[in-house]
Parts: structure tokens; C-alpha cells; sequence
């Protein structure tokens, strides 16, 4: 017993310095242990690892005007190699990536601060135990060819990269040198999209771009993930579009709505406008509710009916003493201060009062029972 608590006296230390020892990679970060370790003291055997938090930990905040116009990609390159370094025409790229991920479509985790290349994640080394990650050179053509087979359908090597022993470059390598001063026409989102379906009953689907950016507050990413130049640079667009199914088409906006069931909420045979929140359900959030999102009130995913427009079921009860009704923009004057809530808004309607109570000849918003004021 005396000798194991003596070996364990005399390990412990040797532990715990070992453990100090810190990758390269993880230097000059900010980073804790505990961000991907579960266990205090993590070993080799017994690393406690946690699901790979690398969602939450893309920070990149810059715009394609802040990053390099072409990058020479030559990690790999010997001098025996067959081809010379490839000139990556990023700023090009990091404008097209808009339409979609962003930066995250390459640069796919990022610690803390910082956006790191490829090299710092995939190993240069083809001889790799964990099959799950492709190593550098697997990475690289991964990434790119996947975008171009679908967009040209061809994926030669002479596109990207130039023979080690020809003076002149190919002509889409020289192009590709030149990219550093080309910028990708600016994608203009449109205000509302048109889609002609075959159904017999609300013929036409009316997409509400503006509804989804700018009244939901959703990303570009949101809806536009997965997604390769094909998207719009595809040879022939209008065939592509026409061999996609139904489920196909309805596979983005099933993330959010029931395409099954509500119908009507998309198709019609006229363009829909646009959402109005008073005109669908009566209550006008513009005037007090505006700032809050819409989870705020409807707390159940995906279920936004069944709400009832009573103050009380989010604020509790008001009463003329703990109200201050100039949050509304109207200051009440000193009779109609001391009335009750019920005076003016009868079965708790808050959106129209009423005058009738007290005045025959008094209208509401004619007649004001004080003062607007500026909220």
C-alpha cells in the first residue's frame, strides 16, 4: 500500500507537467481547456473529449474587401512535383460565398479571434489514422472540385494548377492570376419571387423575400446552405430546375412551415403581399412590440396561432396606479388619469377605446383624452 501511494506521490508531477504542455496550434489563443475537455485533467488514454463545440466558435466578422485578392497555395509542393503552386483567386470566391455559408463554406472552424487556413486542421501527411478528416491534399481538392464539377463539369488539373516544366502557364491559370482586381456582380436580393407551379388550385407560389430578412431577421444562410455556382451558373438552369421534385423544392421552407398542410399559406392564384402581423391576426405590433422577436410571444416552434391578445398573459394585471400610460405616447390628463384601465378599453381592447361611457359626442382618435407625446 506505502509503495503504491509512494508511486502515486512521485507520478502525480509528472502528470500534471506533462499535461502543461501546450500544442503549437494552441498557443496565442484564447482558449480553456474546458472548452473541449469534460474532465479536469484530460490524458492521452482518458481525453473526456466533448462534442466539437466548432459551430459556436466561427467568429469570422470580416468582409471579402478585407481579405487577400489571390492566394498561392503551396503547402504541398516539392520540387519534384509535377505541377507549380496554385493561384487561388480568393476575394473572388469570399464574394461569391455570400450567396450562401460565407466565409464558414471553406473556413469551416475558426477559434476564438482568429480565422486559420486549411493547413492548421488537415495533416500534410496521407499515412493517418482517423479516416474522418481527409488530409491536406484530400482537403483542398475536396473543396474545390465538388463546386466545379457541378458548375462546368470538368475538374482537370491543368485549370487550377501549371506544369512544373512549361514556361507559360495554361490560359485559366493566367486568368486566375489576373482575378485579384475582378469583383463578383453584386447578388440583389429580391423583394418577392414568383414561382409557377402546375397545381390546379393556386397556380402560383409567391415567396416574400423582404418577409424573411427583414421582418424575421433570418440569415442568408438560413435558407441558402449547401449551395455551389451551379446554383445560378448551371449550363442549363431551366432544365435543372424542372428535375427537381417536389420534395426538392419544398425542402427549404420545410425546415419552418408545414408544406404538407398549409398550402394556402404559399400558393394562390395571385401574388400574396406581403406579412402584415395586424392584418393576419388583428393585433398591431408596430405600436408598442415592434423591438421584440417573434419568440418572444410565440415561444412553441413552428406554432403561431392559439395567442390571445391579452396584455395581462405576458404583463400581469394593470391597474391606473402601476401603469404609466405615456409609454403608449399619449399622456393622459388629470380627469381621465384617475379613470380606470376599463373606462376607455372595454373587454380589454386595448387597440380601440372607446368614448361612449362617459361621452356622447367624443370619438377615439378624434377626441384624445390628453396629450400625444414622444415615446
Amino acid at each position: 500500500m506505502k509503495t503504491k501511494i509512494l508511486l502515486l506521490i512521485i507520478t502525480l508531477p509528472l502528470l500534471l507537467i506533462a499535461q502543461n504542455k501546450i500544442d503549437p496550434s494552441h498557443q496565442n489563443q484564447a482558449l480553456k481547456c474546458n472548452m473541449c475537455h469534460s474532465c479536469e485533467i484530460p490524458t492521452k488514454e482518458k481525453l473526456c473529449l466533448k462534442p466539437c463545440p466548432r459551430d459556436k466558435m466561427v467568429t469570422i466578422e470580416q468582409t471579402p474587401g478585407e481579405s487577400p485578392n489571390v492566394i498561392t497555395i503551396d503547402h504541398l509542393r516539392s520540387q519534384t512535383d509535377l505541377y507549380k503552386p496554385v493561384k487561388f483567386s480568393h476575394r473572388v470566391h469570399a464574394e461569391m460565398s455570400g450567396f450562401g455559408s460565407g466565409c464558414k463554406m471553406c473556413h469551416h472552424y475558426n477559434p476564438p479571434g482568429k480565422v486559420i487556413g486549411c493547413s492548421d486542421c488537415h495533416e500534410a501527411s496521407r499515412k493517418r489514422t482517423d479516416i474522418s478528416k481527409p488530409d491536406l491534399k484530400g482537403a483542398y481538392h475536396q473543396q474545390c472540385m465538388n463546386c466545379h464539377r457541378q458548375w462546368s463539369g470538368k475538374v482537370e488539373c491543368e485549370s487550377c494548377h501549371a506544369l512544373n516544366n512549361s514556361k507559360q502557364a495554361s490560359v485559366a491559370v493566367q486568368e486566375k492570376a489576373k482575378q485579384g482586381n475582378i469583383v463578383h456582380p453584386k447578388i440583389a436580393a429580391p423583394e418577392i419571387v414568383k414561382y409557377d407551379t402546375p397545381k390546379a388550385n393556386g397556380k402560383i407560389a409567391t415567396f416574400n423575400h423582404n418577409d424573411h430578412t427583414k421582418t424575421f431577421g433570418l440569415d442568408c444562410e438560413n435558407c441558402h446552405t449547401d449551395q455551389s455556382c451551379n446554383k445560378c451558373h448551371a449550363k442549363n438552369k431551366q432544365a435543372s430546375l424542372s428535375s427537381r421534385t417536389v420534395a426538392d423544392k419544398h425542402a427549404v421552407c420545410d425546415n419552418c412551415h408545414n408544406v404538407k398542410t398549409n398550402c394556402s399559406m404559399c400558393h394562390s392564384n395571385s401574388v400574396k403581399p406581403g406579412f402584415s402581423h395586424v392584418a393576419r391576426t388583428g393585433f398591431d405590433i408596430l405600436k408598442n412590440h415592434s423591438k421584440l422577436t417573434c419568440n418572444r410571444c410565440h415561444t412553441t416552434k413552428a406554432k403561431f396561432s392559439g395567442l390571445k391578445a391579452d396584455c395581462s398573459l405576458c404583463h400581469g394585471t394593470w391597474t391606473k396606479e402601476n401603469f404609466k400610460h405615456a409609454v403608449t405616447g399619449l399622456q393622459l390628463d388629470e380627469i381621465h388619469s384617475d379613470l380606470d384601465c376599463t373606462e376607455c378599453h372595454q373587454e380589454k381592447n386595448f387597440a380601440k377605446p372607446t368614448c361612449k361611457n362617459c361621452h356622447e359626442d367624443k370619438v377615439y382618435p378624434k377626441d384624445k383624452p390628453g396629450k400625444m407625446i414622444k415615446k
